[in-house]
C-alpha cells in the first residue's frame, strides 16, 4: 500500500510489531496523522523476528522532533524493533523502504501476497479437503524454515508424483527442440546429480546443495507468492525461494501459481548456468532499498526475462523463462510463430501488462544473456538511490556504498583483485 507525500529534509523508515490488543494498528496509524507525521510507504509482513503475527515497515517524513515523539508514542501500542534515517538530506530524495543487508535477514521477508494454504475459490484444488490438508502441511513446513536450517525432505504421495510424469514426460519431448542450449546443458547434470525422473520428485536440499556448487545459488521454500520486494530481495543474495507442494492433479496441465513442478523444471535448469544467475542476481539488487514504482518496473523485467523470455540461439528462437519451460501449452505458444515478438528492452518491457491466467500478450527476444544483463545494467543506473550495493560473497552480505569510506574499501578489494590479474597475465607471457 502507498501513500502519497513529499519528502521533507527529515524523513525515517521504522519498523515494528503490534502489541496483543484489538486495534492496534488502527492506533499506530493515528499516531503518525496526530504527530502530522508524512506515510510516504507502508507494508506489512509475517514476522519470524519476534511471537506477534506480523511486522509494519512504514516509510515516513517529518522534522526530529514530530519523529522524537512519535518513536516514544508509538512504543505505547507497539514494540519499535528498528528506526533508520536516510543518510542524506536532500531536498528530492526519498525515503528508503528497509531491505535485508545480510543473507539471514530474509528470515524476515516472509510477506506471502497470493494462495499459501489459502486457495481462491477458483483454484482447481478449492474443493478438495485432502489437497487444501496437504497445502496447509507444506506452509507450516515454509513459515517454520529458518536460514541455515536443511531444506525439510517430503515424502510425495503417489498422486503428487503421477502429476509430477505427466509434465515431465510432456515437457522432456519438447525441450529438445524449445529450450535453449544452456538449460539443455544442465539439465542432465540434474538428473545425475539431483535424481530428476519421472518417476520421483527432487528434494529441494538436493537441489540447493548442487546449485550451490555450480553457481553459488541456494533454494529457500516459501508457501506461495511472495511480494515483487522480497522475491527479488531474495535474489540478491543469490537465493532462490522455491515451493515444495505439487499442483493439483485434476489439471496437471495448468496452474494458477508456482508449483514445484514449475521451479524444478522451469527455473532450477538455468540458476546452474553461472551467467543467468549473474543476470537474476543483479535483477535483485538493483531492487534494494528501490522505491516502489521501481521495484515494480524490475519485477516486470524479472517476468518477462525469467519468467516468459526468448532469446535467439543459433539463428533460431528459444526459450530460457521459467513460465515457458514449465508450461507445454505456453511453450508451443510462444515458437509458434503466431505470437507477438518485441526486442527487449526494459524501458518497454517494465511497463508491459503481466499475465498470470492466460497467454502473454507479448514476448521479449534476448540476443543472449550478456546482451540482456547489459541492457539490465543500464536500466538500473536510472533507478533513484542515495547509494549503490554490492554483495560481498565471503559474508553473504549487501555492503551499502554511501559514502566515501565504503567506496575506498571497494577500490582497495578492486585493486587485489587486479594484481592477481596482472600476475597471472604475467605468468602467461613468461611461461
Amino acid at each position: 500500500m502507498n501513500v502519497d507525500g513529499k519528502s521533507s529534509k527529515s524523513g525515517a523508515t521504522i519498523l515494528f510489531s503490534l502489541k496483543n490488543e484489538v486495534g492496534g494498528l488502527v492506533k499506530a496509524l493515528r499516531t503518525f496523522q496526530e504527530q502530522h507525521v508524512n506515510l510516504v510507504h507502508i507494508e506489512s509482513r509475517r514476522s519470524k523476528r519476534r511471537n506477534s503475527d506480523f511486522e509494519i515497515f512504514v516509510n515516513c517524513d517529518g522534522d526530529h522532533r514530530q519523529l522524537r515523539e512519535l518513536t516514544r508514542l508509538l512504543s505505547q501500542h507497539t514494540n519499535v524493533v528498528q528506526i533508520t534515517s536516510p543518510s542524506r538530506n536532500n531536498d528530492d530524495e526519498l525515503p528508503v523502504p528497509w531491505f535485508p543487508k545480510k543473507i539471514s535477514d530474509l528470515d524476515l521477508c516472509s510477506q506471502v501476497l497470493m494462495y499459501g494454504s489459502d486457495l481462491d475459490a477458483d483454484h482447481p484444488g478449492f474443493q478438495d479437503k485432502i489437497y487444501r490438508k496437504r497445502r496447509n502441511y507444506f506452509a507450516d513446513l515454509a513459515r517454520s524454515y529458518k536460514h541455515g536450517d536443511p531444506i525439510p525432505r517430503v515424502d510425495y504421495t503417489a498422486e503428487e508424483i503421477q502429476t509430477w510424469a505427466r509434465v515431465f514426460r510432456e515437457l522432456n519431448a519438447l525441450y529438445p527442440s524449445h529450450a535453449c542450449k544452456e538449460f539443455l546443458k544442465n539439465l542432465p547434470l540434474l538428473v545425475e546429480h539431483c535424481n530428476y525422473k519421472e518417476d520421483n520428485i527432487p528434494q529441494l536440499e538436493d537441489v540447493s546443495r548442487f546449485l550451490k556448487e555450480r553457481s553459488g545459488f541456494s533454494i529457500r521454500p516459501v508457501s506461495g507468492y511472495l511480494s515483487p520486494r522480497d522475491f527479488l530481495a531474495g535474489l540478491a543474495f543469490r537465493v532462490f525461494h522455491c515451493t515444495q507442494y505439487v499442483r493439483h492433479s485434476s489439471d496437471p496441465f495448468y496452474t494458477p501459481e508456482p508449483d514445484t513442478c514449475h521451479e524444478l523444471l522451469g527455473h532450477v535448469p538455468l540458476l546452474a548456468e553461472p551467467g543467468f544467475a549473474q543476470f537474476s542476481q543483479e535483477l535483485g539488487l538493483a531492487s534494494l532499498g528501490a522505491a516502489a514504482d521501481a521495484v515494480r518496473k524490475l519485477a516486470t523485467c524479472y517476468f518477462f526475462t525469467v519468467e516468459f523470455g526468448l532469446c535467439k540461439q543459433d539463428g533460431r528462437l528459444r526459450a530460457y523463462g521459467a513460465g515457458l519451460l514449465s508450461s507445454a501449452g505456453e511453450l508451443k505458444h510462444a515458437l509458434s510463430g503466431e505470437a507477438k515478438l518485441l526486442p527487449f528492452d526494459p524501458r518497454v518491457t517494465c511497463n508491459e501488462e503481466c499475465v498470470i491466467t492466460a497467454f502473454q500478450n507479448v514476448y521479449f527476444v534476448a540476443d543472449a544473456f550478456d546482451d540482456a544483463k547489459t541492457k539490465m545494467r543500464e536500466f538500473a543506473k536510472s533507478i533513484r538511490r542515495p547509494f549503490s550495493v554490492r554483495y560481498n560473497a565471503y559474508t553473504q552480505s549487501v555492503d551499502v556504498l554511501e559514502d566515501s569510506g565504503s567506496i575506498r574499501t571497494l577500490v582497495e578489494d578492486l585493486r587485489h583483485d587486479l594484481d592477481i590479474v596482472e600476475d597471472a597475465l604475467s605468468r602467461l607471457n613468461t611461461a
